[in-house]
């Protein structure tokens, strides 16, 4: 599967009227071109009832923040379809909690002070915490994102799933179909020379949000991820066995690609037949008139935002320019990416090394030989911030206690995120004593940053 935008001039595709902005609403020539600089006066338009957006833009923030916008902004009986592709992302549910269900060594590390060697946090997945519920998923090229904001009264769970299974059945992926669980999967054949697993492997999930008046439901579709033999190790946290959270777990299941159903198709298709399948399907819906779906299926061939609108739709692209262009769209990119959203929205979670009663009594796995076996660690955290904590080495119980008495003073309080790998070396080599060996120190410095995250 290829993915090409084949920018063209707009002078070969359509013969673009210029619109000086007017305050007046009445003054818009409606079925004409806008560029886009009037996004978000067309998206909130009270009758612009039906909308179709392809992004241009790759970045989750921008794509998620816009989709807010439309969220909030655009009138109450309106039905809206926005698709967008993001860059490699890990993106978990707005109750989630990162270090459980994130491999945070993997990802870019948006909490260091200073860039890592050779800029490769830089070009690692970016990690993400969007509005909605639901679980950790994982974004790259390969991946088409859907987006459906509707009336919460029309709203069904499984409606926009059952059209992205008729748009997928439209390029021949014809085994496709939504499970109990409102996941689309995909039925696997049986290969010429052995009987393949025939579970249906997961190729999208979903997630919701739901207001007073409007409902959006937005999934994953895994068309031809580069990505698919190795995404389970972003989604795999090294402290998993250690920790316990009052979050929401995500539920893990093997998938596939798209794409692996169409292998002997006559014709190689690309990621905008998917998404042209989808726009005709998200018509026929709801019932936006065919010069709307026309015009949206082609819009993407021009290399900037431009929209078109009618009396009562409004289609196009849009990207960067609405996502740094429009005030309340940057509030909410600007929230996205702080560091208090991202980490200090996590729910209550505990992690330890041994068993804790009444709250985690599981048993854990051995600590490295390098540490003294009456090695003790316990961290209990509420919005990302230490409440709680004991750190020990000593085998006698009265410096144990010392020793965790000294180190919660100097942790109480403080944001995990924040504590950069040298620090942690600093707080147990200052509060442990200073008849404790510095490999253990080290060693121990070296356990706790691996388990939460850090490089």
């Amino acid at each position: 599967m290829r993915y090409s935008r084949r920018y063209l001039p707009s002078s070969t595709l359509f013969q673009s009227q210029q619109w000086q902005y007017k305050t007046s609403a009445a003054s818009l020539r409606w079925n004409s071109s806008f560029t886009g600089d009037q996004f978000a006066q067309l998206a909130s338009r009270s009758s612009s009832k039906h909308q179709i957006y392809q992004s241009l833009s790759t970045d989750p923030y921008i794509n998620l923040s816009i989709e807010h916008f439309l969220l909030q902004h655009a009138p109450a009986d309106s039905n809206i379809l926005f698709l967008y592709i993001n860059r490699p992302c890990v993106v978990i549910g707005r109750n989630q909690n990162p270090w459980l269900e994130t491999n945070l060594r993997l990802l870019h590390n948006d909490r260091a002070t200073r860039p890592s060697p050779n800029n490769e946090s830089e070009t690692a997945p970016l990690y993400v915490r969007r509005r909605s519920g639901g679980g950790a998923v994982f974004h790259d090229e390969g991946n088409l994102n859907y987006s459906v904001i509707s009336p919460r009264a029309t709203f069904t769970r499984n409606k926009h799933a059952e059209m992205l299974v008729r748009a997928l059945h439209r390029i021949g992926a014809t085994t496709i179909s939504v499970n109990d669980r409102h996941d689309i999967v995909m039925r696997l054949e049986n290969s010429g020379e052995r009987l393949l697993d025939l579970q249906p492997r997961k190729i999208s999930g979903s997630a919701f949000k739901l207001t007073r008046e409007r409902a959006l439901h937005h999934g994953t579709c895994l068309l031809d991820s580069p990505n698919i033999d190795r995404l389970g190790s972003f989604l795999r946290s090294p402290a998993r066995e250690y920790m316990i959270s009052k979050g929401v777990d995500s539920v893990r299941s093997p998938v596939t690609n798209v794409s692996s159903a169409l292998k002997n198709a006559p014709v190689s298709f690309e990621i905008q037949d998917a998404i042209a399948g989808v726009m005709d399907e998200f018509a026929g819906l709801y019932g936006t008139c065919s010069d709307a779906v026309r015009r949206a299926q082609r819009a993407h061939i021009m290399d900037e935002s431009e929209l078109y609108a009618g009396e009562d739709w409004v289609v196009g692209t849009v990207g960067a320019e609405q996502g740094y262009g429009e005030a309340e769209i940057v509030k909410g990119l600007e929230e996205m990416k702080s560091l208090e959203w991202k980490y200090c929205q996590t729910p209550r979670f505990i992690f330890s090394t041994y068993p804790v009663e009444g709250e985690d009594p599981r048993e854990r796995p051995p600590l490295p030989a390098s540490l003294p076996p009456s090695t003790r660690v316990f961290l209990r955290l509420k919005h990302g911030a230490i409440v709680e904590s004991h750190i020990s080495t000593s085998s006698d119980a009265a410096v144990a206690s010392e020793q965790a008495s000294r180190v919660q003073e100097t942790l109480r309080d403080r944001k995990l995120h924040e504590i950069q790998p040298d620090q942690w070396v600093h707080i147990l080599s200052t509060h442990l004593g200073a008849e404790e060996e510095p490999a253990t120190i080290q060693g121990l410095s070296d356990f706790v940053t691996e388990k939460l995250g850090w490089v």
